[in-house]
């Protein structure tokens, strides 16, 4: 992750300084002590944080933060840096981040304005727009057949403040239910407990492509906001790990190798069950690939 223009020079001056172990501070002195760095990971954010068959945390958002990981060992001088996996939800990933449980999250959370105040977040990855999906039967198709329904989003989100938000401008009247994950939300429509459920279009695709009968679900092409970016997230005010984090991700990000980790995920058969999520690389986002950018700002991409 290599955004060297968007960082201080002092930050620099830092990590090419001869006595640069002495005067680590900050994240990079916590994983140097500990010997290990701390990931947080989803287990339903297919397919950029989740658990396979064996309960082994895959994902694109993962394989992003393999190369961090490198670029760490690499900065630090370590011949092993041991990695620490913990499940984190949409409630508990800003706290661990700010209470140094985590030192990265790996996910598929939205880098916005509002959560910058925060934490920080690296260069964007993926940009998603907030959708709903609903059984075909129902004969939902707009946010304003929304009117009088029950809707699920995941609490903690910012799905569910767009979808709070339109509930009030637009006085749907909606009975809006809140689910602890993905999965959890998608069940409440399987089960007719919800007529709809509000998340990020690519989320609710896999979501879609995984269940028993994908053909009995629609995602609506109406979005409750302009397409948001997704970004790894980790401290606040420590810009000499963050250049280390952005070095990282614009080394990959500029690469042929991208577009290679990009068809992995959303191209081709993922594990466990083999679906493909057929979700090829929009123009915008091979733009935020060839020009990194961590802004939080819908507008800026």
């Amino acid at each position: 992750m290599k955004k060297a223009f968007f960082v201080s020079c002092a930050a620099l001056a830092v990590l090419a300084a001869p006595a640069f172990a002495e005067e680590l501070t900050g994240t990079l002195q916590k994983i140097k002590d500990s010997g290990t760095i701390t990931i947080g990971y989803r287990e339903t954010s297919m397919p950029f944080s989740y658990i396979d068959d064996s309960q082994n945390p895959i994902g694109f958002a993962l394989d992003i933060c393999d190369k961090i990981v490198d670029e760490v060992k690499a900065t630090l001088k370590l011949d092993k840096l041991k990695i620490e996996l913990t499940p984190v939800s949409s409630s508990t990933r800003i706290p661990l981040i700010g209470n140094g449980t985590i030192d990265l999250e790996c996910a598929s959370t939205t880098n916005n304005l509002e959560r910058e105040k925060l934490v920080a977040f690296t260069h964007t990855y993926f940009l998603t727009a907030n959708r709903f999906v609903a059984k075909m039967s129902s004969g939902l198709k707009t946010i304003d057949d929304l009117k009088g329904k029950t809707v699920a989003s995941t609490s903690g989100t910012s799905n569910i403040k767009e979808l709070f938000e339109a509930n009030t401008s637009r006085h749907l009247g909606m009975t809006i239910l809140t689910s602890k994950d993905t999965a959890e939300g998608f069940l409440l429509v399987e089960t007719d407990r919800a007529d709809a459920y509000v998340m990020d279009d690519i989320l609710l695709a896999g979501l879609v492509a995984s269940s028993k009968t994908p053909p009995a679900y629609a995602i609506s092409t109406d979005e409750f906001a302009v397409p948001e970016p997704y970004g790894i997230m980790l401290r606040r005010d420590d810009p000499v790990f963050k250049a280390v984090v952005d070095r990282a991700t614009t080394k990959l990000y500029t690469s042929p190798a991208m577009a290679a980790l990009y068809a992995k995920w959303f191209t081709s058969p993922i594990p466990p069950k083999g679906i493909n999520f057929n979700f090829p690389m929009t123009p915008e986002m091979q733009k935020a690939f060839a020009h990194p950018n961590d802004s939080g700002d819908p507008k800026a991409y």
